[in-house]
């Protein structure tokens, strides 16, 4: 709802002499306002000829700072242009004082505005946007899971090692049971570092490839997927090996993508398999000597590039907490 104006107000007010006495009234409270005491202390050469000359721009500059002061919150934001106050300055142009307002951000909206350019670095491929848009605090992911503090230590060393030197060559591998907050740790890694500027993208293995199959007939968009995930500085493959095989993803695809980011950028992954496990289901298919082969092949791509973090703890599916 917009701020009722002071020319809506003096409406109001009945005609005649009976206007003019409200209207001087009005006059007088906001000269008693200490928002205005404080202006023309701090501006001796603002006259009451200049606060009834400017009578709008006061009238607003005091109700927007009210309204900031008892905020309601951002989407209920009672100003002319949410999310800004009016601000006055006061100046003197020859032998003229002015007085001119200018509309300012308030700290909510900086708030949200930086948390949705953080939001804009991180890509999802289905995975539950919850995951991503929920605040995170290192505090509650340590002290949710005692049992997985030596796995949070890791991420959270990892965190701070790209903040001081920038991007590393070398991702994370985090094996452990189904539900001990793998995902959910990866979540808070990208959030953090898209805070210090880093793009990132995390991919849900088992739909994702599912839908490459279709990507198959849709080159100009399958080559715009992949690119993006070529190019994302922190990339993360969620719940890799539960996906079913397909020789075509593994080799064209991921094959693709993990030539591309070698050496270059890292790549994450979650999974209930260990390394060997993993590499046990890259290599199964009926043609067992070739595709053990391409089954260690795209392990080559991935083993000698990251750092192995066992996730112990309770399965939280289903819990509130992570």
């Amino acid at each position: 709802m917009a701020m009722e104006s002071l020319g809506e107000l003096l409406k109001s007010f009945p005609s005649g002499n009976n206007a003019l006495q409200q209207a001087e009234r009005l006059m007088e409270e906001l000269l008693r306002d200490p928002l205005v005491e404080r202006l023309m202390a701090k501006n001796p050469e603002l006259n009451r000829e200049t606060i009834r000359l400017n009578l709008n721009r006061v009238y607003q500059h005091v109700t927007e700072y009210r309204n900031c002061s008892n905020c309601p919150g951002l989407d209920s934001c009672p100003n002319d242009f949410e999310g800004h106050y009016t601000l006055l300055s006061c100046n003197v142009i020859g032998d003229q004082v002015q007085l001119t307002d200018r509309k300012v951000t308030c700290k909510k909206l900086l708030a949200r505005q930086s948390e949705e350019q953080i939001r804009s670095r991180i890509n999802s491929f289905y995975v539950d946007e919850r995951a991503l848009l929920q605040g995170y605090s290192a505090d509650e992911i340590v002290s949710s899971d005692l049992e997985r503090m030596k796995a949070v230590g890791q991420v959270l060393n990892y965190i701070e090692r790209t903040k001081e030197q920038g991007l590393q060559r070398e991702g994370m591998y985090l094996a452990g049971l189904f539900g001990t907050g793998k995902t959910f740790l990866m979540c808070y890694m990208l959030h953090e570092l898209a805070k210090a500027g880093f793009t990132g993208a995390i991919v849900y293995m088992p739909e994702f490839v599912e839908d490459l199959k279709s990507l198959m007939f849709e080159p100009g968009k399958l080559k715009e997927t992949v690119d993006l995930m070529k190019e994302t500085d922190l990339l993360i493959f969620d719940d890799i090996g539960a996906e079913n095989l397909n020789p075509w993803v593994r080799d064209h695809v991921m094959g693709a993508i993990l030539n591309y980011r070698m050496n270059r950028k890292p790549t994450f992954y979650t999974s209930n398999y260990d390394l060997d496990a993993l590499e046990q289901h890259f290599s199964f298919t009926n043609k067992d000597g070739d595709e053990l082969h391409k089954g260690q092949r795209i392990m080559d791509r991935i083993r000698p590039y990251v750092e192995i973090v066992h996730v112990t703890g309770h399965n939280k599916r289903g819990r509130k907490s992570q």
